[in-house]
């Protein structure tokens, strides 16, 4: 597996756990409120993944887990041996991704292969299409995707990055509709790291937050600000 950044240790990315960060490249969206950038465009040196799993082997002992990011993680064909290996050290495994690619999804899972599962939820549905940044509308496929965590045994989370051109009342409305009966929600705070896809784009105040929380909690058991 192409292995393109190692955040050592992370106290955020898997919660209740201290876990090491693992970041592949590329990505099938171009989101413009993207935050990795240069891990999408591979604009950054490849690690050797030998050296990846070695620091693994030998922090066993301190981490209690792996968190598998990108870019998109699913893309890489050899995500399902990579964990494996990760798995053996006595690891949980976290996998973030954007669900398009519900049959690799699947096939991790059963292969008992992933312990959590924080999945993108972009926008709503019938809006989707335009926050990734491509001309193919994936959405049948997240929806499979999310059909399949539903169906598993998989504790996930869904997440979603709120920014003010893309966000308004009326998809947060829908989008409430559209996740009726899901149990977690993360609305994230959006943050303009300086290497994003588009400038110039907003984030949403915490205020605004709050009342999109309210709306969605109508409908999702749990939601939660993230960031504010």
């Amino acid at each position: 597996m192409d292995i393109y950044g190692l955040e050592k240790l992370s106290l955020v990315d898997y919660e209740g756990m201290m876990c090491a960060t693992v970041f592949t490249g590329g990505c099938n969206f171009n989101c413009p409120f993207c935050h990795n950038a240069g891990l999408i465009r591979k604009e950054v040196d490849k690690l050797d993944t030998k050296d990846v799993l070695n620091y693994l082997g030998e922090r066993k002992r301190l981490l209690d887990a792996v968190t598998v990011s990108g870019g998109e993680p699913t893309l890489e064909e050899g995500l399902a041996d990579f964990i494996k290996q990760v798995k053996c050290m006595g690891y949980k495994v976290k996998l973030d991704t954007n669900g398009t690619r519900p049959e690799v999804l699947k096939n991790l899972i059963e292969q008992n292969l992933l312990d959590y599962v924080a999945m993108d939820i972009k926008n709503n549905f019938e809006d989707y299409a335009p926050i990734t940044g491509v001309c193919f509308n994936w959405v049948d496929r997240v929806k499979e995707s999310l059909r399949i965590l539903k169906d598993s045994n998989v504790n996930y989370e869904l997440r979603t990055t709120l920014v003010k051109e893309y966000h308004k009342m009326n998809n947060i409305l829908q989008l409430s509709e559209d996740l009726k009966g899901e149990k977690v929600l993360y609305l994230q705070k959006f943050v303009d790291s300086g290497n994003i896809n588009q400038a110039g784009l907003s984030e949403i105040d915490k205020e605004t937050a709050k009342k999109y929380q309210e709306i969605l909690q109508k409908n999702v058991e749990k939601v939660v600000l993230r960031g504010y």
